[in-house]
């Protein structure tokens, strides 16, 4: 009797696999390259805060993409430096005063500048920690981040100690729900806000590596 042959893997098959692989390779090139053209193109709007005779264009003739950037980050630099030393600190708290007796205003002003003191100080907790919920029901878990656990009035009215999570959607997790949730249910992950954020994104296919690597 002759040799059994292999089996061949039919063409389509290989085709088919390449292709895939390709895939793999340019989905996300081209993602992260339309995301970071939009941001790009529209920091460079704040161009428009310069005088029209000594914008780069005017004097250059030509466009130079993402100096808008470079603008935003001279912008802030100079605007901490300013409020930091000098006499900013005085002229931010009466623009402050100012808007505080604006109507509605007011209300605005004072909220972000609390969410922008507690998210971006680098003592604060809040999305540093990622955590697993009980929801929409209590046999089912999702993605939470840990955004706040003084939660003053609604605490002290709730029997159970509660915190403040925040649950993001998907695919678009800038969007979502906060929630105040039994402290007992939330499980707090060892994965990073990063790795939580890319697993919400690709809808729970990209999984974070378990168990974690010890370096």
């Amino acid at each position: 009797m002759g040799a059994v042959e292999p089996e061949r893997t039919p063409p389509r098959h290989f085709v088919r696999k390449y292709l895939i692989t390709g895939l793999l390779i340019w989905v996300p090139v081209m993602i992260t390259f339309f995301v970071l053209r939009f941001l790009v193109q529209l920091v460079d709007k704040l161009l428009v805060l310069v005088p029209k005779a000594i914008r780069p264009s005017e004097l250059l003739g030509f466009e130079i993409p993402g100096l808008g950037i470079l603008l935003a980050l001279v912008l802030l630099f100079l605007t901490g430096l300013a409020v930091t030393h000098f006499f900013g600190h005085r002229l931010v708290a009466a623009g402050e005063a100012l808007l505080g007796r604006i109507p509605f205003v007011g209300s605005l002003y004072r909220g972000s500048k609390q969410l922008a003191e507690t998210v971006l100080a680098p003592d604060s907790k809040s999305f540093r920690k990622v955590v697993l919920i009980r929801w929409p029901h209590r046999d089912s878990r999702a993605i939470a981040f840990l955004t706040g656990s003084r939660l003053g009035e609604v605490q002290e009215k709730t029997e159970s100690e509660v915190v403040a999570v925040f649950l993001p959607t998907t695919p678009n997790p800038t969007s979502g729900f906060i929630l105040m949730v039994p402290a007992d249910d939330v499980v707090e992950l060892e994965m990073s806000v990063d790795e939580a954020f890319r697993m919400i994104v690709s809808l729970g296919v990209v999984v974070p590596k378990w168990p974690r690597q010890v370096h």
